[in-house]
């Protein structure tokens, strides 16, 4: 909550300066807050073991929690795309990152996210489970319930991942021919976002298909022991994955010289009596590369602004 609103308050004052680049950082940040918000609702029906909150807040619960999933995770996607047009082709794509162009993927992220999270609105509703309210999805056949896997793990995943990698591999070999001091900042940066992808996500789908498989009895072992044991590493793996909501401010945003200077401006600005690093430590100036270097910096912010 901290990090991602701080994210969204730092773009917010500085609006009159975004482009795409930010606008992705923003709707990400906002994308990540509405995942989390719906957290605490999970939380309480985890520890009472029944579901208070009315098939209203049921179903408003689960179709926030998807859509901030999704979206989250496609704003990355977006911004790895981003970063590989202006890196690999930045002639010929630079007067297309406009703010219209900014808002239009906006809408058509949101509204991609909204359509593919329309399920669990539909069939997530309150039951009576042995006199206690539960808060599942109940889906009315087969194929919904292979849809509730396949989505996340297709969609959250397979296709991101891939994204990521093969950008990624096309870009850093560009990267460490420009001629800039960030490039090394840069390839660890990106090796940073790859790995923390697949390694806070990757065991959670992984624990999600086992369950599945296990739900539908293909799986043959003792039923207690296996279930008691799938049902632990849904709960730990969850918790991993959703911790990287917290990682998303570090690595987009924050790891940035000129994001990170209108950060602590801000912070400086609400709590004056921390003694934040002053304007002038954290001038243009410090990290601004010379004339000769100029269209290496440019892309290379890209990456990590």
């Amino acid at each position: 909550m901290a990090g991602n609103g701080l994210v969204v308050c730092v773009l917010v004052k500085h609006r009159n300066h975004t482009n795409l680049t930010d606008i992705c950082l923003l709707n990400l940040a906002v994308s990540d807050l509405l995942f989390i918000l719906t957290l605490p609702f999970y939380a309480h029906y985890v520890v009472v073991s029944t579901w208070t909150f009315g098939d209203f807040m049921c179903r408003f619960s689960a179709v926030s929690h998807n859509t901030g999933f999704f979206s989250g995770i496609f704003f990355m996607v977006v911004m790895t795309l981003d970063r590989y047009t202006v890196i690999m082709h930045s002639l010929t794509v630079a007067r297309y990152r406009t703010l219209r162009a900014g808002i239009a993927i906006t809408i058509i992220v949101w509204m991609l996210s909204f359509s593919v999270s329309l399920p669990a609105l539909t069939f997530t509703k309150v039951t009576n489970e042995s006199s206690l309210l539960a808060c599942s999805y109940t889906p009315d056949s087969y194929a919904w319930e292979l849809y509730e896997l396949l989505a996340p793990n297709i969609l959250g995943l397979v296709i991101p991942l891939l994204v990521m990698v093969i950008c990624y591999l096309r870009i850093i070999p560009t990267l460490v021919n420009m001629r800039t001091t960030k490039k090394h900042r840069v390839v660890k940066l990106i090796v940073s976002i790859i790995v923390a992808f697949f390694l806070f996500w990757t065991p959670y789908n992984i624990s999600l298909v086992l369950k599945f498989l296990k739900d539908g009895k293909k799986m043959q072992s003792d039923e207690c022991t296996l279930g008691g044991n799938l049902k632990l590493a849904v709960t730990v793996t969850e918790t991993i994955a959703y911790t990287h909501c917290c990682l998303n401010p570090i690595i987009y945003a924050f790891v940035g010289q000129k994001f990170m200077k209108r950060a602590m401006q801000l912070l400086k600005d609400w709590v004056p009596w921390i003694p934040f690093p002053s304007r002038n430590d954290m001038s243009d100036s410090s990290y601004r590369k010379s004339s000769i270097m100029s269209r290496s910096s440019e892309l290379t912010s890209t990456i990590i602004k």
